[in-house]
């Protein structure tokens, strides 16, 4: 633990002194009012995004130290010094910390790679990268091979775009965690798609990043649609270690393509609800497809977990009051399901497919089962797949909870404990969950069944430096019929409700967790939040107008499945004169990052940090300064962070893990070339051709697979 006098606890009341002066109070109240008033138009909304929906009215942090300070009736300048006062020793004597044992060298023993905006991999000396697995590439069914001209057919046997988190399973399929390094089965997600790079229709049109090619009827093509759709998901293929050192994808029965097509079932307390009834499943069991799968989990039984983050922009729902305003349910308004168009107009399809006509929620005939308004309450959950058998149906585990998962992450399973897990609501103002299931972990019998009974909890940060789990639990905490929740199911779908409902506190979009095998520490990146004005800043999201993010942390009080927990601020990322490390120290040149969004703590407790500046921002204004996306790695322990990769142009980082040898990693990049403009594509100059740096292909998402020349740890 560090004590009162620990350079967190010194240096945090100069850095949040310099925060609330980062930006004009006026301009930033002006902005917040445009935004809650829904002023704010849709291109100023990141692609992808969620517009603001978060209108409850719980408070902020700065809420709450701002009353403080006026009972205590303190004088100008004292904020800071009642942000000090919420790290005394004791609140932080519950946080457990490793023994320093590991010096800084075998912790990182690596030279870091400068800061780079070329359209390439950069790592550092004494390290090979190679490609494997580019968006296109056949993994399965009559093994087509990548072309523009692909079909939506074609697509579904092909790896899918925009690579994001993934898993190395070993072959023999005991442990997610142990078994070979060398043969295994790769899992990965694939977010989005960018659909002028997918259709040979488009080639010398004038399309941005976000727009689709329509027909001369105002309708989409169904086939691009399909392909789109196919796009989607998850890809799992059988990958060997070859004799040269590089890796390649091998045919094999379990190989597999899980998309926006595939048939699913919904399990969990939300099954058979009245809410998830459809046209397709009458009485509510069953859905098709996932969507916009971020980061992963995995299960301490082996298998994978897809999330579903930004999925409600997928949807239209398109009801009126008699007044001609929107008439969303709860359950749609508060997930931003979209009042005019589909993010890709998938339900424009001109075959009028009912596959394409789902994505429209808009009340169509007499009763749910008859129409398609309750196709959005399918999505938004945690996917459930099983790697190794291929007949296998995922699950959408729904006691997990709906809202934007980022992913999920669990705490190593205790035989004879409850299995616990953490998730994020990657949108601003949103929340982190945890999930305690009801029974407890049994290595010989353990089953996604553990993910259907438990407790969903929201977090909430007090302002002393403690934490309170708070119970989204039906009949608890004022979840009641008088309140309007009539069931488990209502609760767990309309989940950001409840969560608004019963207090938790908003956060500046909260990305990837990762838990420390060493010690159960859990860390959390809030990525950023440019909404945040200065009434609004508190100690666990230190930045108004916070355009850079930063890294929570905290212990469960006791065990796991504690309903408390202590917290503190790892690091505030930002450039060298805006930015703090666990030292007190500001980042430096060869550490200075921001937007954290991927993380994973390996089996040496290595931190790897990925970073995801907005292909709007990147490589522009304040943000030339940091380059393209990279990759970190940090010692949970001193706070020392060093630079250890850097990515080609217009591309996110994400997706990271290792054998379980440590001696090769696989990280992912993810729309390399977004950056091109509409004139540029329209003209044939993109910015960016990796992988292939073919002039004749497209950028393409791939994974990137990382080995030290002497054949060492990663990292070491």
């Amino acid at each position: 633990m560090r004590d009162v006098s620990s350079p967190m606890s010194s240096h945090l009341p100069e850095y949040f002194e310099r925060s609330l002066i980062v930006a004009s109070k006026r301009d930033l109240r002006q902005k917040y009012a445009r935004l809650m008033q829904g002023a704010i138009p849709a291109e100023e909304i990141e692609h992808g995004d969620e517009p603001m929906c978060n209108h409850s009215k719980n408070p902020f942090f700065g809420d709450i130290l701002n009353s403080r300070l006026q009972r205590r009736q303190v004088l100008k300048g004292s904020l800071a010094l009642a942000v000090t006062s919420m790290f005394t020793a004791p609140v932080l004597s519950n946080l457990r910390t490793r023994a320093a044992t590991a010096a800084t060298t075998s912790m990182m023993g690596f030279k870091a790679v400068p800061i780079s905006a070329a359209d390439s991999v950069v790592v550092p000396e004494g390290y090979t990268a190679r490609i494997l697995m580019p968006w296109g590439e056949p993994i399965t069914g009559s093994y087509p091979a990548y072309s523009v001209e692909n079909t939506g057919a074609e697509q579904s046997m092909q790896v899918g775009s925009h690579h994001d988190g993934m898993h190395f399973f070993p072959i023999e399929g005991q442990s997610p965690y142990e078994g070979s390094s060398e043969d295994g089965l790769l899992v990965m997600n694939h977010e989005y798609v960018e659909p002028r790079y997918m259709h040979a229709a488009a080639t010398g049109t004038a399309l941005t990043r976000s727009n689709v090619p329509m027909l001369d009827d105002n309708t989409r093509d169904a086939d691009q649609v399909l392909k789109e759709i196919n796009g989607h998901g998850v890809s799992i293929a059988r990958i060997r270690k070859q004799a040269d050192g590089s890796w390649a994808v091998e045919r094999d029965p379990r190989n597999r393509r899980v998309t926006g097509l595939t048939a699913m079932e919904i399990s969990g307390p939300v099954r058979g609800s009245d809410l998830v009834q459809t046209k397709y499943s009458p009485d509510g069991t069953r859905t098709r497809g996932t969507v916009n799968n971020c980061a992963h989990g995995v299960t301490p039984w082996n298998t994978y977990m897809a999330s579903e983050e930004n999925w409600a922009g997928y949807f239209v729902n398109k009801d009126m009051t008699p007044a001609n305003e929107p008439n969303q349910a709860r359950e749609h308004s508060r997930y931003g399901v979209a009042t005019e168009k589909g993010r890709y107009g998938w339900e424009m399809a001109n075959n009028g497919a009912d596959e394409f006509v789902r994505f429209d929620a808009s009340t169509k005939a007499a009763s749910a089962t008859e129409d398609y308004r309750n196709e959005p309450n399918t999505f938004g959950w945690m996917v459930e797949i099983d790697p190794f058998d291929p007949n296998s149906t995922p699950q959408k585990r729904t006691a997990l909870g709906r809202f934007a998962h980022e992913g999920i992450v669990f705490q190593p399973a205790v035989e004879g404990q409850p299995v616990v897990a953490y998730s994020g609501d990657d949108a601003r103002f949103e929340y982190i969950y945890k999930y305690v299931s009801a029974q407890p972990y049994q290595a010989a019998t353990a089953s996604g069944a553990l993910l259907d009974d438990g407790t969903l909890y929201v977090a909430k940060f007090n302002e002393d430096g403690s934490g309170e789990w708070l119970a989204l639990e039906f009949g608890q905490n004022g979840l009641t019929p008088e309140n309007g929740f009539s069931s488990q199911a209502d609760v767990l779908v309309n989940t950001r409700t409840a969560a608004d409902f019963v207090g938790a506190t908003k956060m500046d979009r909260p990305e990837w967790g990762a838990v420390d095998p060493a010690n159960g520490q859990v860390y959390f990146t809030l990525t950023n939040n440019t909404r945040r004005t200065p009434e609004q800043v508190d100690s666990p999201n230190p930045r108004p107008e916070n355009q850079w993010g930063h890294i929570i942390r905290w212990n469960e009080t006791g065990n796991p499945t504690a309903t408390t927990f202590q917290w503190d601020l790892f690091v505030i990322a930002g450039p060298e004169d805006d930015s703090q490390k666990l030292s007190g120290q500001p980042l430096d040149a060869d550490s200075m990052f921001c937007c954290p969004d991927g993380l994973w703590i390996d089996a040496s407790s290595r931190m790897w940090i990925q970073t995801d500046i907005s292909e709007s921002v990147v490589n522009t204004g304040d943000f030339e300064q940091f380059g393209n996306n990279q990759m970190l790695v940090a010692n949970p322990e001193t706070g020392e962070i060093r630079r250890f990769y850097t990515g080609p142009i217009g591309q996110e980082t994400t997706g990271v893990v290792t054998t379980p040898d440590q001696r090769t990693m696989f990280i992912n990049v993810q729309h390399p070339g977004a950056t091109t403009t509409e004139e540029e594509f329209a003209a044939g100059q993109l910015i960016s051709r990796w992988p292939d740096q073919n002039p004749a292909l497209y950028p393409r998402s791939a994974t990137v697979v990382i080995t030290k020349d002497d054949g060492g740890i990663i990292g070491s």
